[in-house]
């Protein structure tokens, strides 16, 4: 809902402007909201510390936020790599103005700074940047003094939300009636049939899934190959303890035999995090996946990968607790 109502007001604060907005160079239309007019503009060669949000406001898509996150920063340049980009206008705002900038989508394709058309990014699409200038530095050396702040202050922001998220969970779980374990990550896996544990999914282990894919929020599935919906009802082929997949995959497929059935309720710090994934996954999503192990293959020797020693040694830690 929160989503909803951001994109409608930046939509409607933009439109009730639209008498005076301008447009730079490159065709990238604009409105700054100054809080003194007065104030001096930033300049090339200085760099700004901002919060910056991008919506597809005609799809109701968030693609990225850093506002409540860690703020973004950029060297101010008025060069050919910042035309068509929200840069364009950060030398017309002074520290603590705000502002929208609109970018077609037509012409970041024809520009190549996005690829190709898709579900996200349709011909005729816009995206719009809402964003607020917090401060401006003179050089790196002052920029990295503040980066290691607020990066500190994001790890304590994280650690807060990825703690309450799951205690949701747990919470969840425990009104439904569902049993399960808790990896050391803190996926919990839901174990409907164990399968061959002559077979296991263990690290190393070359594996074949069948899974689906859905939001806890609102049990909208984003990604399945049980059914050819979203054209790719194929197992999906992956070595388990590599990082090919999401952490809480690594970790939670090692409970399943070959034939194994379940269910992998994984936090977002063991999925997509704060970045999500845009057009499918809300930044920060609890995700929820059916899983069912078709087969279970010897891997090409990888004892070396440091992926794979490290989820071994915790999964023995575990063991031994």
């Amino acid at each position: 809902m929160m989503r909803v109502i951001s994109a409608i007001c930046v939509l409607a604060l933009f439109s009730a402007c639209n008498v005076n907005y301008d447009k730079t160079k490159s065709g990238v239309a604009y409105k700054v909201f100054s809080k003194n007019d007065k104030a001096p503009k930033l300049k090339v060669g200085e760099y700004a510390k901002f919060n910056i949000e991008f919506t597809i406001p005609e799809k109701d898509t968030l693609l990225n936020s850093t506002y409540g996150k860690l703020p973004g920063y950029t060297p101010i340049d008025t060069s050919a790599r910042s035309q068509h980009s929200f840069m364009e206008v950060f030398t017309k705002c002074a520290v603590g103005d705000s502002g929208i900038a609109i970018l077609s989508v037509d012409t970041l394709v024809k520009r190549g700074m996005i690829p190709q058309y898709d579900k996200t990014f349709g011909k005729g699409d816009r995206i719009m940047c809402k964003f607020r200038i917090l401060s401006s530095f003179k050089n790196e050396e002052e920029i990295n003094a503040d980066y290691q702040k607020e990066l500190e202050l994001e790890r304590g922001r994280q650690a807060k939300a990825s703690e309450q998220e799951a205690k949701d969970l747990e919470k969840y779980l425990a009104g439904k009636g569902i049993k399960t374990q808790k990896t050391k990550g803190g996926t919990f896996v839901e174990i409907q049939s164990a399968g061959d544990t002559s077979l296991k999914a263990e690290p190393g282990k070359k594996v074949a899934i069948m899974y689906r894919g859905y939001l806890k929020s609102n049990n909208e599935v984003f990604d399945t190959n049980m059914d050819s919906s979203k054209g790719h009802p194929d197992p999906y082929p992956l070595v388990v303890g590599t990082g090919s997949v999401i952490p809480g995959w690594d970790e939670g497929l090692p409970y399943f035999g070959k034939g194994g059935k379940g269910r992998l309720y994984i936090p977002s710090n063991m999925a997509y995090g704060p970045q999500g994934r845009p057009g499918s996954i809300p930044p920060n999503s609890t995700l929820i996946f059916d899983i069912e192990v078709r087969d279970v293959q010897d891997a090409p020797d990888q004892a070396g990968h440091p992926m794979l020693q490290k989820l071994k040694r915790e999964q023995e830690q575990q063991q031994g607790n």
